[in-house]
This record gives C-alpha cells, sequence and structure tokens, in this order.
C-alpha cells in the first residue's frame, strides 16, 4: 500500500483579552461580549487523505481518548454532513494545554474542518464551516474565521478587529485544569454586566468576570495571577487556568518569563492579528 501523503497545519491559540457575561439565554447558555487575541502559541495538526473512508488518530493529547478528540469529532461531522466518501488519518501535536483557556481544543477542530474541506475537495464557504464547528465548541467559528475579533453572542457572532501585530505576551500554565462547565454553572458567577462596546474595551481594558469564580476554587491560578501582577496588569484567559500579561516588548516578557516559578510552564506569545492557518491553506491551494 502507497504510503499516505502527510500535511502539516497550524492550530494557533488565542487569549480572551476581556470576558463580560451580559445575560444567560433560556437555553441555559451564556451571552458573551469578549476579545478573541490569537497568538502564534500553536499545536500542529498532521493530516492524510484515507480512500477507505475511515477516520484516524494515532497520536494525540495524553489522556485524551481517540473518539472524545475533537479533531475526530470535527472530521466525523464534516463527513456526516456532505456526504464525502473519503477519510483521514489525524495526529494532533500538542503544545497548548489543555483547561488552560487557550481554545487549543476548538483551535484543532477548526483547523480540522478547513483543511479536511481543502483536502477532501468539498468547497464549503468559511461559513458554513462555522455553522459545522460551533457544535463541537462556541469557540470553533472564530478559529474558522481566523482573525482576531471583538465576539457577541455565546462567541458565535464575530466582528474582526486589528490589535496590532506587535503585543507581545506572557502567558502561564500554573499546572492545573479547569473544566469550562464548572465555572459557568457556578452560583457565584456575575451574569449581569452592563453590555459595552469595542471602544468601550480599548477605553477601560475590560476584565474577566469568570476570574473571581477560578481564583476562588483553584488557588494554583490565584496564586500565578497574584506573581505575575508583580510586573504588568495580569489577567485570566476564557474560562481556564492560564493567565497572561501584555508587555512592551519581547525582551520585556523573556526578562519576567525567565523568573517564572519552574513549577509552572511558560510561553512569551506574539500577537496576531491573522491566523497562521489562512496563509497554509492559501498556499497549498495554489500550488
Amino acid at each position: 500500500m502507497a504510503a499516505l501523503t502527510v500535511h502539516r497545519w497550524s492550530a494557533p491559540a488565542k487569549l480572551n483579552l476581556m470576558l463580560h457575561i451580559v445575560g444567560r439565554r433560556p437555553d441555559g447558555f451564556h451571552e458573551l461580549q469578549t476579545v478573541f487575541q490569537l497568538v502564534d502559541l500553536r499545536d500542529e495538526i498532521e493530516i492524510s487523505v484515507r480512500e477507505d473512508g475511515g477516520i484516524s488518530r494515532p497520536h494525540g493529547a495524553p489522556g485524551v481518548a481517540e473518539n472524545d478528540d475533537l479533531v475526530v469529532r470535527a472530521a466525523k461531522s464534516l463527513k456526516a454532513a456532505t456526504g464525502t466518501h473519503l477519510g483521514a488519518e489525524i495526529s494532533v501535536r500538542k503544545r497548548i494545554p489543555l483547561g488552560g483557556g487557550l481554545g487549543g481544543g476548538s483551535s484543532d477542530a477548526a483547523t480540522t474542518l478547513l483543511a479536511l474541506n481543502q483536502m477532501w475537495g468539498l468547497g464549503l464557504t468559511s461559513a458554513r464551516i462555522a455553522e459545522i464547528g460551533v457544535s463541537l465548541g462556541a469557540d470553533v467559528p472564530v478559529f474558522v474565521q481566523g482573525r482576531s475579533s471583538w465576539a457577541e453572542g455565546v462567541g458565535e457572532r464575530l466582528t474582526p478587529v486589528t490589535l496590532g501585530a506587535d503585543s507581545w505576551y506572557l502567558v502561564i500554565f500554573p499546572g492545573v485544569s479547569v473544566p469550562t462547565a464548572a465555572v459557568f454553572q457556578a452560583a457565584e458567577l456575575t451574569r449581569n454586566s452592563p453590555p459595552t462596546t469595542m471602544r468601550g474595551f480599548l477605553e477601560t481594558g475590560g476584565r474577566n468576570d469568570c476570574e473571581a469564580v477560578v481564583r476562588a476554587r483553584f488557588p494554583a491560578v490565584a496564586e500565578a495571577l497574584d506573581w505575575l501582577a508583580r510586573f504588568e496588569t495580569a489577567r485570566l484567559t476564557g474560562t481556564g487556568s492560564c493567565v497572561f500579561a501584555k508587555f512592551r516588548s519581547a525582551i520585556d516578557a523573556e526578562r519576567v518569563a525567565a523568573r517564572v516559578p519552574d513549577t509552572w510552564r511558560a510561553w512569551v506569545a506574539r500577537g496576531l492579528d491573522s491566523s497562521p492557518l489562512l496563509e497554509e491553506l492559501a498556499g497549498r491551494s495554489n500550488s
């Protein structure tokens, strides 16, 4: 049997520069306002087309069962939605920590959908791909769009924004995974923040309404926030455990990164206005 041709694709992380919860819908989902900043910390997805229609994942994140992996679920959802006879072998090279609030699973799923749309020759629009993706996770559409964005609704109503590629962030993972459901189900979670605008965020910086809940329930996260706040304004991203601060330069961020306790993982990440995946897709469609 001929060896499968492997294509490698990027799956970037995101930061929530702010996260306001402005209400709760009758279906139980929360109405949000957030700013998604893409960063150059990324997973790598390796995909080969299978002619037999099977979907397999030889390598993935440690502890994540194949059938539970969002890349497998994404591939199966796309296959079911289009009726293609093709399959795929998908491997995930993880760098983005699980449960960190960096959107790694959603980004992996979005990359899988976009890459397979091209590799399977489906010709779906990005809007249709986002419709398929939102059932896998509320953050999937922003990674399908591939732009840093102002977001509302459950995170699916997106307006691309230019935040500048000269922004540098120190991101710290304090070694714990925070389950999103536990945060959103917390009785003490604030759910009535007054609506704001992108201009309001730029003027005030906003906040993360989930931070108080995560601080109280996960002492390691509170410790990381307090440590990072000694150097710059420290924030929680999403509903996860990662904390971050913005710095004026990579050098400034690296100086603080060198002082991060050995028990934590840390990355200096550059802000991106657009996903590297968009360039990869365009390059391969023209080759």
